[in-house]
């Protein structure tokens, strides 16, 4: 039996777009969705979302670059590469749609390329800070995917909405009614 998440995934793209990061672990694709306007697509993101929490982003999805890292490390500092700088193209088939546009706004974003670029010099260690660009991505793209899915408010909290609407307006009419009161005491008549 093919889980429904793979049954999906081989039924809606062809081979080369497929994305594993080991065999019995499969990689979230997202739906094909350029804006949240249905219930049926807020829903099909959400569960995308709620899919992406629980899987890492894997390595060969992303092009790293090493450098000579200017943090901690002392004399190892200048002989070894362990600055990790990831560069994820926005284009690919593995970011959804729909967070483009909020990915386009963040601060990794490098406009000239239209990619991502985050890079890490924290850790002594390249392997570390290969393990933090790949946090961050994972955050970044769980944010900028979560943010356009906005929620209906339910009948309780449109009933509840009335309410506070009604209740400001009662309360706005006391008070012009008590200032008209002040104002017409302090007139004269000048019969």
């Amino acid at each position: 039996m093919i889980p429904i998440q793979l049954r999906w995934a081989i039924a809606r793209y062809p081979l080369e777009l497929r994305l594993f990061s080991t065999l019995s672990d499969v990689f979230p694709i997202p739906p094909s969705l350029k804006s949240l306007d249905t219930p049926v697509d807020k829903a099909m993101a959400r569960q995308w979302v709620a899919e992406l929490k629980k899987h890492t982003i894997p390595k060969h999805l992303v092009e790293f670059t090493f450098a000579r890292s200017s943090g901690p490390g002392g004399q190892n500092v200048n002989k070894v590469n362990t600055k990790a700088t990831l560069r994820c193209q926005l284009h690919s088939p593995w970011i959804p749609l729909w967070a483009r546009e909020e990915l386009r706004r963040c601060n990794y974003y490098l406009a000239s390329k239209d990619e991502l670029l985050i890079s890490s010099t924290t850790h002594r260690s390249q392997a570390q800070n290969i393990a933090e660009c790949i946090d961050r991505l994972h955050e970044v793209l769980v944010s900028a995917s979560s943010k356009p899915i906005k929620n209906d408010p339910s009948a309780e909290q449109k009933q509840k909405l009335a309410n506070l609407q009604r209740a400001e307006k009662s309360r706005r009419r006391q008070k012009k009614s008590h200032k008209s009161d002040i104002k017409k005491s302090r007139r004269k008549d000048w019969d």
